[in-house]
């Protein structure tokens, strides 16, 4: 980008025709600072990003809407609590362009639906969070009475012996988590490096492998699964055959009922043949009554 457009780009380049009386770029082109957000400025109206607060249901289609899905929203004040200003948000649900209107509640220091949805209810057991339940508004209005305080003291003594285990195991938990900091990085980093360690290995003998994907480690179950696989090859085919051609022979030589072929009769007497020369040539050469070859008699005459 060059230089001129790249001050045109942050706003900062003056054209020939502007003077310094006209005051800033933004009244000499006449529009506001925050461009396209400030278009219902003279309304008191402003758009902003607005995150929801809390899970709601929209009140267009009834789907939920999460806690933090964010909105173009127009803000405007809508009163006062004291010197707090109220502050109004209207937006339009994604869902089905339903409008939904919150306001904030300073008194209560939350936020309140207007209209357009209402909020999910989501309660909680204070046992299963390992939480404390706040006391209710009435209840601490009671507590600045010093009389009320005095009769419940009793009461309140007995919830603290309750809630004290809890409270020493929370405490012993994270004292040993943050106990030692830097024994907890340096047995983070060492369990990084030895992660890191272990993707190079398995990239490597993926690489061997001639694959293009990294092979996770070799468990039991995949052990037993490759065990039991069974691949048909040239030599079991062989045997196959083979097997089925002995059972099919008869175990009388020469019988009638024979099923054989005639290739299939010539190929067990060459193999009958071959087998018996073997057998031959081995037990001439264990007793020494093997023959010289021609060979062997020109180079002892020599």
């Amino acid at each position: 980008m060059s230089s001129l457009a790249a001050a045109r780009a942050d706003n900062f380049y003056y054209p020939p025709e502007w003077t310094p009386n006209q005051g800033s770029l933004n009244k000499f082109h006449g529009q506001h600072a925050l461009r396209e957000r400030a278009r219902k400025i003279d309304q008191g109206i402003l758009i902003v990003r607005f995150e929801m607060p809390f899970n709601v249901w929209c009140g267009g289609c009834n789907s939920m809407i999460a806690k933090g899905v964010r909105f173009n929203a127009e803000k405007k004040q809508v009163g006062n609590y004291y010197s707090t200003k109220i502050w109004n948000f209207t937006m339009k649900s994604a869902c089905c362009k339903h409008e939904i209107v919150i306001q904030t509640d300073p008194k209560n220091t939350e936020y309140v639906i207007i209209s357009g949805a209402q909020r999910k209810t989501e309660e909680f057991d204070i046992e299963d969070a390992e939480t404390f339940a706040l006391p209710a508004d009435e209840e601490r209005g009671k507590l600045a009475d010093p009389f009320y305080r005095l009769e419940h003291e009793d009461k309140d003594l007995q919830k603290k012996k309750e809630a004290e285990p809890v409270l020493v195991r929370l405490q012993r938990v994270s004292d040993a988590r943050h106990s030692d900091d830097y024994a907890l990085n340096k047995a983070l980093r060492a369990q990084l490096r030895n992660q890191k360690k272990r993707v190079a290995e398995e990239v490597g003998v993926s690489k061997k492998l001639g694959l293009g994907i990294r092979l996770l480690p070799a468990t039991e179950e995949d052990a037993a699964t490759a065990a039991g696989m069974k691949f048909s090859s040239k030599f079991e085919r062989n045997r196959k055959e083979k097997r089925a051609l002995i059972n099919s022979a008869s175990i009388f030589p020469g019988s009638s009922g024979s099923s054989m072929s005639a290739v299939d009769k010539k190929r067990l007497d060459l193999g009958s043949k071959r087998r018996k020369i073997k057998a031959c040539i081995a037990s001439e050469l264990l007793t020494g009554g093997f023959k010289p070859s021609s060979w062997s008699k020109s180079s002892a005459s020599s």
